[in-house]
């Protein structure tokens, strides 16, 4: 097991990959200076005081003061250095026509309409279009899956989309379309199979009309509280229009498909110094597999992509998919400083104990699971693709706004990554969950699918864990398999972004 990890010949730190005792001779001519915590860097070199911090061959930050060779260098040690610049990125010149061959090119899915994502599962999704309908609805959807389910065996399961939206908002503000596209996105998710059922109160801003639309909004669709005669009017009504809607999806079967039909999203969360060695560049060379393999994969996040934007840049396909990058960016930049904060409000105290010292190394931790796939296009939050390939998606970094963004955007199923550990999951699609190191694996046998840490301890590679990915994330598509978060029902509320007041 090696001792430390170096990423590039330029950078002036290493990251150790076990706690280390003051005093040790972690490499020849250097002796630590202090204890150093398993996945914290320690330094090369002497640093001058306003030296620069380089890792993975950027600069991270500048040191506050002289920092001697050997010291821990952590998160109170550096000054943020300057965004990159968003004006005149180079584009296109990064395109990397050589990705790694993927050994399937098919899958198991639900097949939809051609110009739509196929589902991996086939669930009846019950939409609403305000938070007040969602105690009626939660009792109603244990009884269906209780008294009704059972006899629809080709059905996976019911999930009610509940969120926070649909009343007390400025429903025509500017914005307000980023919350209202999620939903109206998410009601024609590929795991619903097409069939639309909406509980609405009838009172609400979120009208019945802009979620679902007026042609739908009949009543084979639509159940309106206000119009029950009491509380088992509701939930008979409910049950009612359930059993129709899985007699339906009911005759729903997989079948073989090529890779074109599925979309992929990629996500970290709770990261540390080794997401950016091991488990998100395996989970970006799957993404590689797969979008040679004719898929299609999302990465997000934009607070930890901004730092690292002239990268994706670069590979770019067109001027175009740059300037729509550029713009998202921007629109970011100028929301964080509207509340006066900026990106460094982004790591986390687990992200810090966990080694990274500030944004600038989590971002180039966070885009490496985007792996080397040019970038054919860019989304705002919760649009969905027009393209084939390797897309970024703009949203929040949040783990649950970026995962219901995500599923608005369409993924069938979503491959997290995590150095610190989160029982974070989704229950409209899958959630594979990928580690940074082993003894998170050893820690949550039960929660963590795979383990990324042998690339940390250099007794795998990062092309044979990818490959691991990748033929798991083809194993959970096609239901042959199912990740923890999925067989323990491990799902999160969905948080839907809405940046518009809320009166």
């Amino acid at each position: 097991m090696r001792d430390y990890v170096i990423l590039n010949n330029n950078d002036n730190v290493a990251v150790v990959t076990h706690d280390v005792k003051q005093g040790t001779e972690i490499m020849t001519g250097i002796k630590t200076l202090q204890d150093i915590p398993q996945a914290h860097k320690f330094a090369l070199a002497d640093i001058p005081k306003d030296g620069e911090i380089i890792r993975y061959g950027v600069v991270l930050g500048y040191a506050l003061d002289e920092i001697k060779k050997g010291s821990w260098i952590n998160e109170h040690m550096l000054r943020l250095p300057k965004s990159p610049s968003l004006e005149n990125m180079k584009w296109g010149t990064n395109i990397n026509k050589n990705l790694p061959e993927p050994p399937r090119k098919t899958f198991m899915g639900y097949r939809n309409s051609e110009d739509f994502y196929a589902g991996t599962r086939n669930i009846l999704g019950i939409q609403t279009t305000v938070q007040c309908v969602q105690g009626v609805l939660n009792v109603a959807v244990e009884k269906i899956k209780r008294e009704i389910l059972p006899k629809y065996k080709h059905v996976d399961d019911v999930v009610a989309v509940n969120h926070a939206y649909g009343c007390g908002v400025a429903i025509n503000a500017l914005n307000a379309e980023f919350p209202i596209r999620t939903l109206q996105n998410i009601a024609k998710h590929p795991n619903f199979g097409g069939q639309l059922m909406a509980v609405s109160l009838g009172c609400e801003k979120l009208t019945v009309d802009k979620l679902i639309g007026t042609e739908n909004n009949t009543p084979e669709n639509v159940i309106i509280l206000q119009e029950c005669k009491g509380y088992e009017a509701m939930i008979n009504a409910i049950l009612d229009m359930a059993e129709k809607k899985l007699k339906i999806l009911d005759k729903r079967r997989r079948e073989e498909l090529p890779l074109s039909h599925l979309l992929v999203g990629m996500q970290c969360g709770g990261s540390d110094a080794f997401s950016g060695v091991s488990a998100n560049p395996c989970a970006g060379y799957a993404a590689d597999m797969l979008v040679k393999g004719g898929a299609t994969v999302l990465f997000s996040e934009v607070t930890e992509v901004r730092d690292g934007v002239n990268f994706i840049a670069e590979r770019c396909i067109s001027e175009d998919v740059r300037n729509k990058l550029a713009h998202e960016m921007l629109w970011y930049d100028n929301y964080l400083a509207a509340e006066q904060v900026d990106r460094s409000a982004n790591p986390a105290p687990g992200n810090k104990k966990g080694g990274l010292s500030n944004i600038v190394e989590k971002a180039m931790g966070s885009i490496a699971k985007s792996g080397t796939s040019p970038v054919v296009e860019v989304l705002s939050p919760a649009q969905r693709p027009t393209k084939h390939g390797l897309i970024f998606a703009a949203t929040p970094a949040s783990d649950f706004v970026c995962g219901t963004c995500q599923l608005a955007s369409g993924i069938g199923l979503q491959v997290f990554m995590t150095g610190r550990g989160t029982p974070y999951g989704l229950a409209a699609a899958p959630v594979i969950k990928v580690c940074s190191r082993n003894e998170l694996k050893e820690q949550w046998p039960d929660i963590i699918d795979i383990s990324a840490g042998a690339v940390v301890t250099g007794e795998k590679t990062i092309q044979e864990v990818g490959t691991d990915i990748f033929n798991f994330i083809l194993d959970v598509a096609g239901g042959i398999k199912k990740p923890y978060s999925e067989l323990f029902g491990l799902n999160n509320f969905l948080c839907v972004f809405n940046p518009a007041p809320i009166t």
